[in-house]
């Protein structure tokens, strides 16, 4: 009876111990969140599932083309996801539908979708960014809401893992 016992208790053990290590990888290194809506078009598609990199800005600024999720500055309760144009110093503008940063043409191939307002040049300030959609005529970013605070962000996307039909590492 002490066997039957202590394989049970192994059972439990091992049990406890892979929940508490997921808990602790979702919270504190990786996370999946769901893609909601058309902004980033063709990258990504609605209700596609991307892994998340929490810890990333733990270690390394964010840069000019990674795509990110973060807490919106509008909606506080829920979390979007962009590409990051402009970091702390860069001088972004937008016109006839080109980005420029720091008055260099922003090369972009992942778009498909350009049209976009006109921006004058403005300056990234210290510990924000500025985001764009790549389905730049349906998102909701930098160009309307102003400045991202880099304390929103939530990690950096860098695997589309559902539907396996698309699964891929993102630029």
């Amino acid at each position: 009876m002490a066997r039957k016992s202590r394989g049970w208790l192994e059972i439990v053990e091992t049990v406890v111990l892979a929940f508490v290590l997921a808990f602790l990888i979702r919270t504190f290194a990786f996370e999946s969140f769901q893609v909601q809506g058309i902004s980033m078009k063709p990258t990504l598609q609605n209700n596609e599932r991307v892994l998340v990199n929490k810890l990333i800005y733990d270690f390394q600024t964010p840069k000019t083309g990674q795509v990110v999720v973060f807490r919106s500055p509008v909606y506080k309760s829920q979390d979007w996801i962009k590409r990051v144009i402009g970091v702390p110093g860069d001088v972004i503008s937008v016109r006839n539908n080109v980005v420029y940063i720091n008055g260099k043409r922003y090369h972009e191939p992942f778009l498909k979708y350009r049209q976009s307002i006109n921006v004058a040049p403005i300056k990234v300030p210290p510990g924000e960014l500025w985001v764009e959609g790549d389905n730049r005529p349906k998102s909701f970013d930098s160009r309307y809401f102003g400045f991202l605070p880099i304390k929103n962000l939530k990690g950096q996307a860098f695997l589309i893992w559902w539907p396996l039909s698309n699964f891929h590492w993102l630029q």
